[in-house]
């Protein structure tokens, strides 16, 4: 009879979900730190790759390295300066607006209850319409700001270590190559995911950051910049962004210019905004990071909850290292990275077998004609058990 060894799956599931736990509510603590981190890894990650052409061209490598720290510094420098407009210009035009604000909740909320819908359906309604509601997304802003401000530190350091570090770093394929070429492979296949996703993410928030700015200012919604900004910030977080981007602009084109001009900014978001970001780049961001749009959702709401603010802005990048960590590594994780969304996953098989097929094994009581003749392996199944071989007939 043989004895099982190790733990059963079930305790092992329940040992790795109580780890996982303890794991996330030290990083839910340690978010202030965390957070800022996790953004100076990523913009480090994304401008690295401006120090090999240098190198190559002859220049020194402490001035490719200054280079390095210079665009990244130029990347977060833009980056801070629109969020600074952005939530002063937002937070002044709520206030400019506070009393038409009131007026329009109070005249939604009057609407609702004629058409008789329920008190708890119409206090939900309104809650976007609350000034209240505006001031805390302008707060939001700003406390993105002052983590970014933060993060500004923490790329400072991560710059300068992580570029002097780079000359060093590119040799590991050579010097390492025979033994750790897996772990090199994930970690460049990993660091040129996060780069595509922002480019193709920075691209298309681009597009309808200006489409959007110019039709609102068309349309003759106040501050129609600050929106611009709205859209290509939130275009980095995935499927709700678009949402978060829609709202503020059209609670003020209600109130400056009633329902008709709310309801032509909301046009305006779905064909612009939907065809864009919901029909176009979900395509090459899939290609990109090879993530299933629900995980992809709910990565925004997970890693927003353990992080804060900037985990909806880094939650693909996020879970692209969880993937690349805990998942790749395992070939018996197939199916979970298939999951993912990771649709070339394959399970391991043998060389030869890669149809999809299951092999056709002979049946115990048939001899298989391409065995005759050969040794039975069969492996004792006790120290007892064995047997010397019996030693070949030299002739």
């Amino acid at each position: 009879m043989t004895e099982r060894l190790g733990l059963a799956p079930s305790t092992r599931i329940m040992l790795s979900i109580a780890a996982a736990i303890v794991v996330l509510a030290g990083m839910h603590a340690a978010e202030g730190i965390i957070g800022p981190m996790a953004l100076a890894a990523v913009i480090v990650i994304i401008v690295m790759p401006v120090r090999a052409p240098l190198v190559r061209r002859g220049w020194p490598s402490w001035l490719a390295t200054t280079m390095v720290i210079v665009v990244a510094y130029l990347i977060l420098a833009v980056l801070l300066a629109m969020l600074v407009f952005a939530g002063v210009r937002f937070g002044n035009l709520v206030a400019d607006y506070f009393d038409d604000l009131v007026a329009s909740l109070n005249s939604v909320a009057d609407s609702l209850i004629a058409l008789g819908l329920p008190d708890d359906i119409v206090s939900r309604v309104t809650e976007f319409f609350d000034p209240t509601f505006l001031f805390s997304v302008a707060g939001t802003v700003s406390g993105v700001l002052t983590t970014a401000l933060t993060a500004f530190f923490f790329v400072l350091a991560y710059a300068i270590f992580m570029s002097a570090d780079a000359a060093q770093y590119g040799t590991a394929r050579s010097a390492f190559g025979a033994t750790r070429s897996a772990v090199i492979d994930r970690a460049t296949a990993y660091n040129t995911g996060v780069r595509k996703y922002f480019v193709v993410n920075a691209t298309f928030g681009l597009i309808v950051a200006v489409v959007d700015g110019f039709a609102l200012w068309a349309l003759g919604v106040p501050a129609p910049v600050v929106w611009a900004i709205l859209a290509f910030v939130t275009n980095f977080i995935p499927n709700i962004g678009f949402i978060l981007g829609l709202v503020p602009p059209m609670i003020m084109a209600l109130v400056v210019g009633g329902w008709p001009l709310a309801l032509a900014v909301v046009a305006l978001y779905c064909v612009v905004n939907v065809v864009l970001q919901v029909l176009v780049q979900p395509k090459f961001v899939a290609d990109s990071v090879s993530l299933s749009l629900t995980l992809s959702f709910v990565s925004v709401v997970f890693w927003t909850f353990i992080i804060g603010p900037l985990g909806a802005i880094l939650a693909i990048p996020l879970t692209l290292l969880f993937r690349t960590l805990f998942l790749e590594p395992d070939p018996g994780s197939a199916w979970l990275r298939w999951l993912s969304g990771d649709y070339e996953a394959r399970d391991p098989r043998p060389d030869g077998e890669d149809d999809g097929d299951d092999p056709v094994l002979p049946a115990p009581d048939e001899p298989d004609p391409e065995r005759e003749g050969e040794q039975d392996l069969a492996l004792p199944t006790s120290d007892y058990d064995a047997e010397p071989a019996p030693a070949k007939d030299p002739a």
